[in-house]
């Protein structure tokens, strides 16, 4: 790396360019002298910032720049100087894609799910490692081995989570029942969705756990939603456009809760990276747009709802007892065939994790484990 690295700056200083094995990229020097890696200006035990970024001149510049081996060595116009490892400068986070870093997308021709040992990864860190890695990657992963009672799944959650608790409790029933409360609790095939889109934040990931599968039908569907929206956005750019940009509401009513939230089918993150996906027939309330607007909106949500419905994206898998899927919820449509309870009973219990103490658990893993870590795929 050293041999093809070159640094310069600008006439002011307030620019430094780094060529490293023929990439260009350009840095502000007062962001390389806020991120400066030294005691000084990083606390070395929490890595926090000790000066106060917002308080450095506006004017200040870099006054020499030199690689040293494998570091850049600065020297700065407040007089501060430090050393940046090479490595930590060579980064793509600038650049633009269909999808956040480190995903796999995927469709019907998927081979098999990441799999997963229930004892394994409540037992072993490599193999919880691994589980994880896997759940980032493709947005899902199938366990296998789970106990098949009511809490089966806690070991594992305690591994990861907390769990999510809700209006609904901690772990809750996904069976039929009287007096169904929420459409999950019915017979109904359930189409393409996401949970809970009306809840800030969105519960992260699903676990879906089998204690009992017996009846006819009732069989899951997955579709990656990363992919659907790269597939609508190569098909029919206008309609990916129109749903990055249209925010439905989202609401769910009953005696005791009301919760509402919006956000827009198709999510991109600052660099125009699709970032989240929402789809929830059941509790979408769009506003009285202007008609014309209401009338593309209508158009690109058919034409995204087509995707997610069709045999080319989705794949289908009726879990066994003591298997349990977790889901991305920011990325994986999941839905299900009807049922019907002559065949036997249907009984599954669901849960949620939210995303931060999940990426918090991999990462940390990762690090103690490989002396990887790569923040910027945490998204």
């Amino acid at each position: 790396m050293t041999a093809s690295a070159k640094a310069r700056l600008s006439a002011d200083g307030k620019r430094l360019i780094l060529d490293l094995d023929g990439r260009s990229r350009e840095f502000a020097a007062l962001w390389l002298r806020e991120r400066s890696p030294d005691a000084e200006t990083l606390d070395p035990g929490t890595g926090q910032r000790l000066i106060e970024a917002a308080e450095l001149p506006l004017e200040l510049a870099v006054e020499h720049a030199d690689i040293d081996g494998n570091a850049l060595a600065l020297r700065f116009s407040d007089g501060h100087a430090t050393r940046f490892p090479l490595a930590a400068l060579d980064t793509h986070d600038g650049e633009r894609g269909d999808s956040v870093p480190g995903r796999t997308l995927w469709d019907a021709d998927l081979d098999a799910l990441p799999r997963a040992d229930f004892a394994a990864a409540v037992s072993d860190d490599a193999a919880l490692l691994e589980l994880l890695e896997g759940l980032h990657r493709y947005g899902v992963a199938l366990v296998s081995g789970v106990p098949t009672d009511e809490h089966g799944m806690q070991a594992l959650i305690d591994r990861v989570g907390p769990l999510r608790r809700t209006n609904w409790g901690g772990i809750a029933d996904v069976k039929s029942v009287a007096n169904a409360y929420d459409l999950t609790m019915t017979q109904r095939g359930l189409e393409p969705h996401t949970d809970n889109p009306y809840r800030d934040p969105i519960p992260g990931y699903i676990w879906l756990h089998c204690l009992t599968n017996a009846a006819d039908g009732g069989d899951n569907t997955l579709v990656d939603g990363y992919r659907a929206a790269q597939v609508l956005r190569e098909r029919d750019p206008a309609a990916f456009d129109c749903l990055t940009r249209v925010t439905p509401r989202f609401r769910y009513r009953d005696e005791g809760t009301w919760l509402e939230s919006e956000g827009p089918l198709i999510e991109l993150d600052s660099r125009g990276r699709v970032s989240r996906v929402r789809f929830n027939n059941r509790t979408e309330r769009v506003d009285a747009l202007p008609a014309d607007e209401l009338e593309r909106y209508y158009a690109a949500r058919h034409a995204f709802y087509a995707l997610i419905t069709s045999d080319e994206l989705t794949v289908h898998l009726k879990l066994d007892p003591g298997q349990m899927l977790i889901m991305d919820n920011y990325r994986l449509f999941h839905g299900r065939s009807a049922f019907e309870l002559a065949g036997g009973v249907r009984h599954l219990r669901q849960g949620y994790v939210d995303r931060d103490s999940t990426a918090s658990r991999r990462l940390t893993l990762r690090t103690r484990l490989t002396d990887v870590a790569t923040p910027e795929e945490v998204a």
